[in-house]
């Protein structure tokens, strides 16, 4: 082996030593960064006073961990690069006047991306969340800089890109309202049925099995609506976030057992039939058909 050789060989190994050596700090790094979100959600996770807190903490160290998992991975693939005798100025250039060219294309990406970073920075989504966007509602399964994934109440996955969300409607933030119409007959007082819907409101809330959802009395804001066939009387129950629903259930099975033990109807959609007047005012009525004696008997019947 001649000296050309030799000094070839040994910078090669130290070019390769120096790749290793840049692999392995990469890798020791992920690790570090890793252990130190994993720390910073623990001691974040027990300062926090309330389940929404803790959810927006391990929202965003998932966001952190993704973001610092990127930084490493392309500083390490870029040092490797310089190591092997790839200069990475044209790629850096090449890649600034593709990513230009790109950027055009890629318009809505960047929107996704840039949408995404605030709505963390604000805090309106948060993983475990119940939200409304882009007419879909379901639970926040996950969320990144990119889109947003939704289970809803059919177990369907969607995936909205954060570029189109526009209005964020969080229905689990601090408390709810379980809103509830009631529908009765028009021949009801409504003082009664008040009365009625305050007392099941009551017993709910001194009821063990659902008391801790109930935050606040029953609040009857009266007659929403004269419809076709019943009278309208609004009321809501304050509750504890994502358990109003559970409570609307609760709350009309037992206010149909309610009016039923007092009698109050729950009135069917009525119609009613208006046969015209005649030039003098009067009204025809209305002829009545038998149908049984009007259609005729079937020969091979006898």
């Amino acid at each position: 082996m001649n000296k050309q050789t030799l000094l070839e060989y040994l910078h090669l190994s130290n070019d390769l030593l120096h790749v290793i050596v840049i692999l392995l700090l990469a890798w020791l790094l992920l690790g570090l960064s890793r252990k130190l979100i994993r720390l910073f959600r623990d001691y974040m996770n027990n300062r926090a006073d309330t389940a929404e807190d803790k959810r927006r903490i391990e929202t965003l160290a998932r966001v952190f961990r993704y973001i610092s998992t990127v930084v490493i991975s392309l500083v390490a693939g870029m040092l490797v690069l310089s190591e092997i005798g790839i200069s990475i100025a044209p790629i850096l250039g090449a890649a600034g006047v593709v990513g230009l060219a790109v950027g055009f294309g890629a318009q809505s990406l960047i929107k996704d991306y840039f949408n995404g970073f605030f709505l963390l920075l604000e805090n309106q989504i948060r993983q475990g969340d119940v939200i409304e966007v882009c007419e879909k509602i379901g639970v926040v399964e996950d969320i990144t800089l990119r889109y947003v994934c939704l289970r809803d109440n059919e177990g369907s996955v969607h995936y909205v890109p954060n570029g189109q969300i526009s209005i964020v409607t969080n229905k689990s933030r601090d408390y709810a309202y379980a809103l509830i119409d009631i529908g009765v007959a028009y021949r009801e007082d409504m003082a009664e049925v008040g009365q009625v819907v305050v007392e099941v409101g009551r017993a709910m809330r001194a009821e063990a099995g659902i008391s801790a959802s109930i935050l606040d009395d029953i609040e009857v804001q009266g007659v929403q609506e004269l419809a076709d066939s019943a009278v309208i009387l609004r009321c809501r129950i304050k509750t504890v976030a994502l358990d109003q629903w559970n409570v609307r259930r609760a709350f009309l099975g037992r206010i149909k057992q309610a009016f039923d033990a007092r009698g109050i109807e729950i009135p069917y959609p009525h119609l009613t039939l208006y046969a015209g007047q005649d030039k003098q005012g009067r009204s025809p009525a209305f002829p009545l058909l038998n149908a049984r004696t009007s259609v005729k008997q079937n020969p091979i019947d006898g």
